[in-house]
């Protein structure tokens, strides 16, 4: 039930940037987390930034942690990530997921079909 829609990736130097955007519909947006997850060719998929509800809070994987940037707009029920200092390890399908927090833990369950970002040496 609900859709998230991710756009804005393509094909990219190394050290370009990039920013994707998860359009979301059918649920109250503002009551979730949400999440940036990736899955690169041959790997398992990877959280590599989330927010909370309110978007005072962020969490980054160490790997992009001061290039990427997780935001959120619940006005226009939509979540970001902007992508600076790109690196080709970063080439990767990206999904959006949206969940439910529990003490330090957050539980997706609600997912996007994904977005592919290639970034060429």
């Amino acid at each position: 039930q609900g859709q998230l829609v991710e756009s804005g990736g393509g094909l990219v130097q190394a050290g370009g940037s990039l920013r994707l955007s998860c359009i979301s519909s059918g649920r109250d947006f503002s009551r979730y987390s949400m999440g940036w997850f990736r899955q690169a060719l041959g790997a398992e998929r990877e959280l590599v930034a989330a927010i909370n509800w309110i978007g005072d809070s962020t969490h980054y994987a160490d790997s992009v942690k001061g290039r990427l940037t997780i935001s959120r707009d619940n006005d226009r029920a939509t979540l970001y990530l902007q992508m600076n200092a790109l690196k080709p390890e970063d080439t990767a399908v990206y999904y959006c997921a949206g969940g439910v927090a529990r003490t330090h833990e957050v539980r997706f369950h609600w997912w996007g079909q994904g977005n592919t970002l290639t970034v060429t040496s």
